[in-house]
């Protein structure tokens, strides 16, 4: 929230500004920290929004941003540019609006003593407690702008990685989408008209035309239900998987999924990999990297495992014994934790397995586009083929019949 602010300085100088914080108290406590004397401090009023500001949608910071943003702080970091000089170049930089009043925030906080991971955990939305802790062992060692490079890093291959994973899955959707829209469309408005013509002819209809019209006549009559039943349902699901219960359901499903199951595996082994060598590169310790990982790895199954790691390893045990109790964990990355234990070099294996999951995600993927499609171009011609013969069989019939 922004609140707007009158107060006088160590001068008695009368200044006027805003400043961006979670609640009123806090804005008032930054200020103070600062210096000032305040006259007055009221939120802001906003007296227009445009249109899609409205929607949470289009008042989002979006993850590419975020990893510019760490390379960008990485780079001036390491240019030897000072924190408020960085952050105030970034914000009057920024596109986005929302990222522009989060960085103006951040400055803020800086600027009133507070360390820069204390600033960043602000703004939950924007980074994670994986972020934060990244930063904070970056301040407690004193190698802060090689911390952002390695933020910089990691963000932009897990970016990459869920990226080419997504990116993948839109042409398929988008194929289905149109052809169930078409299908829709076909069904309602177009076979009725014919269906009425061919009825009327009093001709013996093929098995495959009734099929057709028994399906256009149900969406005619049923339609409107059916559709209200779809949303419905969906609304259901969707409150459902917001459950722990729902997300534990969800997160097995994917993992169950024949072929899909093993790429969802592959890329969360990989971010698993990822995460733990960032942050034990970083200094920061191996309970609290566990602990981290599970809460970033955006999987209930994998996140038990890493917790159950964590817990036991402050009784002494080693993590590779641990996680060999989990069948979701594959034998070559145990047998390969095991030896970085044994020889001190956990971090270098890490990464190498990191390396070795991002490849197979991206083998992967290429492998499931090269199916998709032309099973999809399949799906299709046999869908159009179908309609198409069920309509065109008994016009033909009716005009040789004359």
């Amino acid at each position: 929230m922004l609140f707007i602010y009158k107060a006088t300085g160590k001068e008695g100088i009368e200044q006027s500004g805003s400043i961006e914080a979670p609640s009123i108290d806090v804005a008032i406590a930054s200020l103070q920290r600062r210096g000032l004397i305040l006259l007055s401090i009221v939120p802001e009023v906003v007296k227009s929004k445009s249109f899609l500001s409205r929607f949470h949608l289009f008042n989002t910071v979006k993850s590419r941003d975020i990893v510019i943003l760490s390379r960008q702080i990485a780079t001036l970091f390491e240019a030897k540019v000072s924190v408020t000089a960085t952050f105030k170049l970034l914000a009057g930089e920024a596109s986005s609006p929302i990222l522009r009043a989060k960085l103006t925030a951040i400055l803020d906080d800086v600027q009133a003593g507070q360390p820069i991971s204390t600033a960043f955990a602000h703004h939950p939305d924007l980074f994670s407690n994986f972020y934060v802790s990244m930063v904070k062992s970056g301040e407690e060692t004193g190698k802060l702008s090689e911390t952002f490079t390695y933020l910089a890093d990691y963000l932009e291959r897990s970016y990459a990685l869920v990226s080419r994973a997504k990116n993948a899955l839109i042409y398929p959707i988008f194929i289905i989408f149109s052809f169930v829209v078409v299908l829709i469309i076909m069904l309602m408005f177009v076979i009725p008209q014919l269906s009425q013509i061919l009825i009327e002819t009093g001709q013996e209809l093929p098995i495959y035309t009734r099929i057709v019209i028994g399906l256009s006549d149900f969406f005619v009559a049923y339609g409107v239900i059916l559709l209200i039943l779809v949303i419905t349902v969906a609304i259901v699901v969707l409150r459902y998987i917001q459950t722990e219960k729902g997300r534990r359901s969800l997160d097995s499903a994917k993992l169950a999924i024949p072929y899909v199951g093993n790429l969802y595996q592959k890329l969360y082994l990989s971010r698993i990999a990822d995460n733990l060598n960032t942050m034990l590169t970083s200094g920061i310790s191996m309970v609290r990297a566990l602990e981290i990982t599970a809460e970033v790895v955006n999987n209930v199954i994998f996140r038990d495992i890493l917790l159950s790691a964590s817990a036991a390893i402050k009784t002494g045990s080693a993590v590779s014994e641990i996680m060999s109790k989990y069948s979701d964990i594959p034998p070559i990355m145990i047998q390969m934790m095991k030896v970085g234990e044994e020889t001190g070099k956990l971090g270098f294996v890490l990464e190498t397995l990191s390396r070795f999951y991002r490849r197979e995600v991206n083998d992967a993927v290429d492998t499931l586009v090269g199916l998709i499609e032309p099973a999809l171009i399949v799906f299709l011609g046999i869908g159009v083929g179908v309609l198409l013969t069920s309509v065109l069989v008994p016009i033909y019939n009716i005009a040789s019949g004359f």
